[in-house]
């Protein structure tokens, strides 16, 4: 099996619903959320090797490549739990944007569990899966799943529910980074979700949401705190509303806002009319149902049937 080599993709995420509803005893927060994989995605190369080493590179020279990075940490557990006699060379072509709330390193993480267990031929189930996952992030284990799916406790207890209808965004970056831990710093008492929004938000789903003319939904605890760190993601917001889109929003707990369109046609418009000031950056994509998540794995997406079933 040396030598063997499968490239996969690790798609970004919003946050279709992010709600925060308060701190837990251990200091983590407890989180309602529906994710949402879209197109946007870096590329994982992986090959395995008889040397048992893992060694990592990138075509991005700001991310350490060292233990440290998800990708690393991933393998290196997977390698941990089931001493396979093998090890791996990884290659990570970036192209999500870091700190923008995207989820780019938590799925690059969950596309190593991927891509590894099925390279490796490791006998794993959906509980070495899942529980590696936890042990590296709150969204990894979302990113074993894909598609449209609810996250409850810290956003590591996964509900698989309908897919959302095709739906086109447009993801800006702009120049503000927000660091996860900073925006959960920054929250407070008037910016958690109230008794009276969950009782609303939790009456509707991602399909009645993205099929709602009036995007009354969109719902967002971290928007207040970013704006208020950094003027430019709220200035951002605007230039997608202002290009045509039917709802915009933070897209996590990071600096990245999305604008939903109607259709390819409206979102290519979009991009010619929106405003940009210098140094932010534009992405179209588009919604990644389960199914297609899936079939993008190619053979590796054989271990979502120890996840879903056959």
């Amino acid at each position: 099996m040396s030598d063997v080599t499968i490239t996969l993709p690790a798609f970004a995420k919003i946050n279709l619903i992010l709600r925060v509803l308060g701190r837990r005893a251990d200091g983590y927060h407890e989180l309602d959320t529906i994710f949402q994989t879209v197109s946007l995605h870096d590329t994982i190369k992986f090959t395995a090797t008889d040397d048992p080493a893992i060694v990592t590179s990138g075509n991005d020279l700001l991310l350490a490549m060292g233990e440290t990075n998800l990708v690393t940490r991933a393998a290196k557990a997977l390698s941990d739990r089931f001493s396979p006699k093998q090890g791996a060379r990884i290659h990570l072509q970036k192209r999500i944007p870091a700190q923008a709330g995207l989820g780019g390193g938590s799925s690059d993480a969950a596309a190593a569990l991927i891509g590894l267990t099925h390279l490796w031929e490791l006998s794993a189930t959906a509980d070495d899966l899942v529980n590696i996952a936890t042990s590296l992030g709150t969204d990894v284990p979302f990113f074993l799943f894909g598609g449209t799916a609810g996250g409850k406790g810290i956003g590591n207890q996964i509900e698989r529910i309908s897919d959302a209808p095709a739906t086109f965004f447009l993801v800006i970056k702009p120049n503000a980074n927000i660091n996860t831990e900073d925006a959960y710093k920054a929250l407070d008492a008037r910016s958690l979700t109230s008794k009276v929004d969950e009782t609303i938000l939790s009456s509707s789903g991602a399909k009645e949401f993205l099929d709602s003319s009036s995007f009354a939904f969109l719902h967002n605890d971290f928007e207040a705190v970013a704006f208020a760190l950094e003027p430019e993601i709220e200035r951002a917001k605007a230039a997608l509303l202002k290009a045509g889109a039917r709802g915009a929003m933070l897209a996590g707990s990071g600096s990245a806002v999305f604008g939903i369109f109607d259709s390819e046609d409206a979102q290519r418009r979009a991009i010619q009319a929106i405003e940009l000031e210098t140094g932010w950056r534009v992405f179209p994509c588009r919604t990644v149902g389960r199914d297609a998540y899936r079939s993008e794995m190619g053979p590796a997406g054989e271990v979502f049937a120890l996840l879903f079933g056959r």
